[in-house]
């Protein structure tokens, strides 16, 4: 059975051919998709309370996904268009919805829960979802590792603490706008900064551009959200936003091997975790504590996948490809095979 799989992110949108074997083929565009395509598996960030496995998608999937629109704008309102164009273009194959939330469905309570009255957890839903889901379960299926922390870093970022193969913790929560910085949202801040927006004026739209547009690498340089840019520019803002970057994510990966209890191994994997060597370093140099040793030569030469710590190293450090074409399409096989 040859799938399709659809993933429209928040900065990019991706088609490949995912043959049985685990060939990927890349496609610019819908119309060179191939005749044989079996089904169509699309990558859809917030799954909401109702969506913990994969579904056939229907018109009345459709409708209530369209409803979890506002939980995760720059994620599902694009992956639902896909999701109706690619439809219209093979109506006579099964279309599967995949849930980047579906992983983190094992957070224990304590992981999920928000301090807040339970009127607002129970009758609407707020908990800690988390995402990343589909890279987080494939890291964790190559890196085999008791105790293991993913750092998905990418135009999203985030930090899972993955224990026996299951998320137990994880940085971003009811939203995608939750936890480490990224490149254009803010990740966690004081929400009296929101509440102090408000009364002074700015608008609930303008909140939400400045911080899903306007804030993290871009909103601290002033300069780029781009690592690479910010790599290579000596202004002092820009060093300032990629030691934000680092330093949150290394707080994190802190406190994921307090709940693992120790750790085993750390990934870093998506755009930035695969492609900068620097960010790996500047994080990896913060964990000394934890026993990560990073070997500079490996760290600054790794192709994923590569182990990058040194010999002596307590915990394994390994760069790995995001390969979330292989979830989606494994999954679409396993419901309408």
């Amino acid at each position: 059975m040859r799938v399709l799989v659809v993933n429209a992110g928040s900065t990019s949108l991706k088609l490949a051919v995912v043959d049985q074997d685990g060939t990927t083929e890349t496609v610019a565009s819908l119309a060179e998709a191939p005749a044989d395509v079996a089904a169509v598996g699309h990558r859809i960030v917030h799954g909401g309370l109702r969506f913990r496995e994969p579904v056939l998608l229907d018109g009345d999937v459709e409708a209530e996904l369209e409803s979890l629109i506002e939980l995760a704008p720059l994620h599902n309102a694009p992956a639902l268009d896909a999701v109706r164009t690619v439809r219209q273009a093979l109506p006579d194959v099964p279309h599967v919805a995949v849930f980047d939330t579906a992983f983190h469905a094992t957070l224990p309570e304590e992981a999920y829960t928000y301090p807040l009255p339970l009127r607002l957890r129970d009758e609407r839903g707020i908990r800690r979802y988390g995402f990343h889901g589909l890279s987080v379960q494939w890291a964790a299926s190559q890196v085999r590792a008791s105790r293991l922390v993913v750092c998905h870093l990418g135009g999203g970022c985030s930090v899972t603490a993955v224990l026996d193969g299951r998320s137990v913790d994880t940085s971003m929560g009811f939203t995608p706008l939750d936890g480490v910085s990224m490149a254009s949202r803010s990740g966690a801040i004081d929400p009296g900064i929101v509440l102090h927006l408000l009364r002074s004026g700015t608008s609930i739209d303008d909140v939400e551009r400045l911080l899903e547009h306007e804030s993290g690498l871009l909103g601290v340089s002033g300069v780029s959200e781009d690592v690479r840019e910010l790599e290579s520019s000596d202004l002092p803002e820009a060093k300032l936003a990629l030691a934000l970057l680092a330093r949150g994510v290394a707080k994190w990966v802190g406190g994921a091997a307090t709940v693992l209890g120790g750790l085993d191994a750390l990934v870093f994997t998506a755009g930035i975790g695969e492609h900068s060597a620097r960010v790996r370093a500047d994080v990896c140099a913060r964990l000394g504590a934890f026993g990560v040793e990073l070997d500079e030569e490996a760290n600054a030469t790794a192709t994923p996948d590569a182990d990058i710590q040194t010999r002596n190293s307590r915990v394994r450090v390994a760069v790995v490809h995001a390969r979330e074409e292989l979830v989606i399409a494994q999954a679409v096989r396993a419901l309408v095979s």
